[in-house]
């Protein structure tokens, strides 16, 4: 039976966030939000398909009125994953894109933001085409220099937005120097962790104000639930981001909840196993005559290793690599992979592999695709769980195929 942390005395509450301060990951992705149910002993909470709740007088309930507003499933977890973040709260939402949009919502118009160039094309999409229409202006800057941040800061900045390894090119941004220059012109920092889940990188830790994932991916893990979560220590920006939570009302279903906090049970083992997976994958890659460049922050040769190794606790389960040629040759390579397929998204227990320049970042214009690297040549890998000499045996074959000697 999980062990229940909660005591019913006034010091409830410290005492809980003592002992989960004290638990392992693992541990704490089992058990923190996932008590068996008081009403029925179940180990599983059962799936709460209700959208409003009794109330035994006017304006008194047990915490829950109406689905929108909260929902038990969607509350454990918030709750499982604000410990995983080491965050006093989260926010779950309908979709990543949906967490983007809540979060831009709250800086109001005529705001501005600074966003690292090779951002996710989604985040892109929204910044240039939707936040422009309500009057918020975006700036993109390279910060492979946390310093070059500095003139890009006007008198509106709210928001500075980063993601660390960046997709599709995986580079790094220094967290901690991009938090402190941030928080000197009263910004706030929002990073997206998506890349490379809780397990691997805490950005709370490293002075972000807000982390953000695609719970899609590695967090679900499964490919079968779109949804995203935001996770905040600060009450105020808490409350702002609540009460548009509920207000816009981009929140997942309480399945899609329930899913979530099950892919969270198994988080640990299976980044352990993407990671051993991809740094085997890279290390293959490394040594073929059929690439142009391997990317992968786990290699030595990449630039930022030794940021990769001071800010977080591995490398993540994500790489890209450059294949000799151009769109011939990454098409042919994409047509004959067997055992990976080519698919957008990330994250799956499932190998995937896809083509930024013409997929996930289709929507950037030619000369910003080339400006950060998202080249026609550049293949971008997702790395399962498979047993790994599957995955490099299908590699061979499809390199072998598509670059011909």
């Amino acid at each position: 039976m999980a062990p229940n942390f909660k005591e019913t005395d006034n010091n409830a509450n410290n005492l809980y966030q003592d002992k989960v301060k004290e638990l392992g990951f693992g541990t704490r992705a089992i058990h923190i939000g996932q008590e068996p149910d008081p009403s029925t002993g179940a180990v599983i909470p059962s799936i709460s398909l209700s959208t409003t709740y009794k109330q035994s007088a006017i304006g008194v309930h047990k915490g829950y009125e109406y689905s929108r507003s909260n929902n038990p499933n969607r509350s454990a977890f918030e709750e499982s994953i604000a410990s995983l973040e080491k965050g006093k709260y989260a926010l779950a939402f309908s979709s990543g894109s949906a967490v983007t949009a809540t979060i831009v919502t709250s800086i109001g118009t005529n705001g501005h933001i600074i966003s690292v160039d090779d951002v996710y094309g989604g985040t892109n999409r929204y910044f240039t085409k939707v936040a422009g229409t309500q009057g918020i202006e975006a700036t993109f800057v390279n910060l492979h220099d946390p310093k070059n941040i500095e003139g890009a800061f006007k008198h509106n900045t709210k928001i500075v937005w980063i993601e660390t390894p960046t997709n599709p090119t995986l580079r790094l941004v220094d967290i901690r120097a991009v938090a402190n220059i941030t928080h000197q012109h009263n910004a706030i920092l929002v990073v997206d962790n998506t890349f490379m889940s809780p397990y691997f990188q805490n950005p709370l830790e490293l002075g972000a104000d807000i982390v953000v994932h695609s719970v899609t991916k590695y967090i679900n893990g499964h490919s079968d639930v779109v949804m995203g979560v935001a996770i905040m220590n600060d009450e105020e920006i808490y409350n702002k981001i609540k009460f548009l939570q509920n207000a816009i009302g981009a929140i997942p279903s309480s399945f899609d909840s329930w899913l979530a906090s099950r892919g969270l049970k198994t988080l640990h083992l299976r980044m352990k196993q993407h990671q051993e997976n991809a740094i085997a994958i890279a290390k293959f890659l490394e040594k073929s005559d059929k690439i142009e460049q391997i990317i992968y922050p786990g290699l030595e040769s990449h630039p930022q290793h030794i940021l990769a190794k001071k800010q977080a606790r591995g490398f993540g389960g994500m790489l890209s690599f450059r294949i000799k040629g151009g769109f011939k040759e990454a098409n042919a390579f994409l047509q004959n992979i067997k055992i990976f397929t080519l698919a957008e998204s990330l994250g799956g227990v499932e190998s995937l592999a896809e083509h930024p320049s013409k997929m996930t970042h289709a929507g950037l214009s030619e000369e910003h695709r080339n400006a950060v690297g998202v080249t026609d040549n550049l293949i971008r890998l997702s790395i399962g769980i498979e047993d790994v000499d599957d995955l490099l045996e299908d590699i061979q074959q499809a390199l072998d195929i598509a670059v011909q000697d």
